[in-house]
């Protein structure tokens, strides 16, 4: 499946555009071509191994099998382990000699890079089995086939292929697969930790989450971050709600104050905030740790507690604190005979989108241009979610989108489009290269 440079498959590739890459890069496009049904294998080989977020053995299994072929490309690896509280796998580390040796005489060539992948999915091993199957000619399904670990085999191929041509000596690369991206472990403090002191050691940061076809990438994406409202009020006989004796109780009060979270708020660009759980009744109970809770409700009686919880997603920090403020003003202004208030906690921080984001795209739109594939732009950063990159988007300049395409992740049948792999991991090498002259 020889697929150099093509920007679809209908279209033949670009004989022109070929020019325009050397020798070096025409060598590391042959390279993939020669060597796309071993990144298939790995692929295949990775995908039957289920390693859901809580699988912590699957995750390590997974781990392993990666830490040889990042071997293979020269690079050093080493397990980062987690406290037993945080009952998570641990990541996977993998670091040129170069960048291993961060305080060494010689200077890297180029940028300091940190690839982002991660080893888990969210399909756990009571969920039912997906195999990696052909589904046709150009399409696999499996666990995890795009979201990532198409995305991993991006990252090693390229890496494979730098190497391959001696281009790797002078580069100062770290990859870095986490084990729990799906559902990070608490404190985050804890199972972040590394990654965070780790990636400050790099310049620019390539995530490799699913691409969104080939000519978009993502230089933003949102952050998220929860919050839980609690409301009591005045209870005895529903006859008198309403009346400045008995007031409003609390699922009215509760009401009120979503609806005008809808009302002040929800116009507002790449900013949406969804309640998950709304409890209210005679008689309540909320678990938080399990976000589920029961409620006896007699329609005589005027409710005295009310729960909502729910999430709120922001672009840049700013839009989060002024989300927050205006969310408290409503929150403040109860009805007679209620009090409210509300709890916001933090999750992962948005990865905003710079100039130097931005600067970054224009190197990858310059691959994609010389692979005859047209300019890259950037994608919506609504359509996406927070991921590992947000944790060190204020360090460094970060892109990501760079990974494999599918349709359906998280989803049963997801789904990995096999005719864009091999250009994707193209672009991948020609990224990482260029960035490292």
């Amino acid at each position: 499946m020889s697929l150099h440079a093509q920007k679809n498959s209908k279209q033949s590739p670009n004989k022109e555009a070929e020019t325009t890459l050397n020798k070096e890069e025409q060598k590391l496009l042959s390279y993939i071509d020669a060597n796309l049904p071993r990144a298939i294998e790995m692929l295949k080989e990775s995908v039957n191994i289920n390693s859901g977020t809580l699988n912590i053995e699957g995750v390590k299994k997974v781990g392993a099998l990666f830490a040889k072929e990042f071997e293979a490309a020269g690079l050093q690896t080493h397990w980062v382990s987690m406290p037993d509280s945080i009952k998570r796998a641990g990541h996977l580390v993998a670091m040129t000699p170069m960048a291993k040796n961060a305080q060494g005489i010689k200077k890297p060539k180029g940028k300091k890079l940190f690839l982002i992948g991660h080893l888990d999915t969210v399909f756990e091993p009571d969920m039912p089995e997906n195999p990696f199957t052909m589904l046709n000619d150009s399409t696999a399904t499996g666990q995890g086939a795009n979201d990532m670990k198409g995305g991993d085999v991006v990252i090693i191929m390229a890496l494979q292929a730098l190497n391959a041509q001696g281009l790797l000596k002078d580069a100062a690369i770290t990859a870095y697969l986490t084990g729990d991206e799906e559902h990070a472990g608490y404190p985050r403090e804890v199972s972040r930790g590394d990654f965070i002191e780790t990636a400050k050691q790099s310049e620019i940061a390539l995530a490799f989450e699913g691409a969104n076809g080939l000519n978009k990438v993502a230089t933003a994406r949102r952050g998220a971050s929860g919050w839980q409202l609690n409301v009591t009020a005045k209870t005895g006989h529903s006859s008198g709600v309403f009346t400045e004796n008995a007031g409003y109780g609390a699922i009215y009060e509760a009401a009120r104050i979503v609806n005008t979270f809808r009302e002040t708020l929800s116009t507002e660009k790449y900013l949406t905030f969804n309640p998950g759980v709304f409890i209210g009744g005679s008689d309540m109970q909320y678990e938080e740790a399990k976000s589920s809770g029961t409620a006896i409700g007699k329609t005589n009686i005027i409710s005295p507690n009310a729960v909502v919880t729910g999430d709120l997603r922001f672009l840049t920090e700013q839009q989060k604190i002024d989300a927050r403020a205006t969310m408290q003003k409503i929150v403040d202004q109860n009805l007679n005979g209620t009090k409210a208030t509300i709890r916001f906690v933090d999750g992962i921080p948005s990865m905003a989108p710079t100039e130097g984001n931005e600067k970054v795209m224009e190197v990858i739109s310059g691959v994609t241009t010389s692979m005859g594939m047209g300019a890259t732009t950037a994608g919506d950063p609504g359509s996406r979610g927070a991921g590992d990159i947000s944790y060190v988007a204020q360090y460094m300049d970060c892109i990501d989108g760079l990974g494999a395409s599918g349709r359906g992740a998280h989803a049963p049948g997801e789904t990995i489009n096999l005719k864009e792999f091999p250009v994707l991991i193209k672009r991948a090498a020609l990224t990482i290269y260029r960035l490292t002259r």
